[in-house]
């Protein structure tokens, strides 16, 4: 295997890992996550004003559960199908594969 072949074949490790690592549906997820577990946190002892404001409804508690669900959702969905690095274009294998 040649020096060029093994440091394409490395780039291309990197870039995978550089896609898994800065996959938006991380970020996402992560960022519903934390609001949603202070969120709760709020609406699990709401103030009878809070409550008053609401109508009765504990809507912290609510807003707060949907919120971990969703951010749950991102964080099982980037675990279930990972990020894919994209390919290269045909062209360029073909050119990279005669230079070799």
């Amino acid at each position: 295997m040649s020096d060029l072949h093994k440091e394409v074949s490395e780039l291309e490790r990197k870039s995978a890992t550089a896609a898994r690592l800065f996959d938006i549906r991380r970020i996402i997820g992560g960022l519903f996550v934390v609001y949603g577990v202070i969120v709760t946190i709020a609406g699990i002892s709401p103030s009878d004003a809070d409550l008053k404001k609401a109508e009765g409804v504990h809507i912290n508690l609510w807003t707060g559960l949907a919120m971990l669900a969703l951010g749950l959702f991102f964080l099982v969905w980037m675990k279930l199908r990972p990020a894919e690095a994209p390919a290269a274009p045909e062209a360029e294998r073909e050119r990279g594969s005669d230079t070799a």
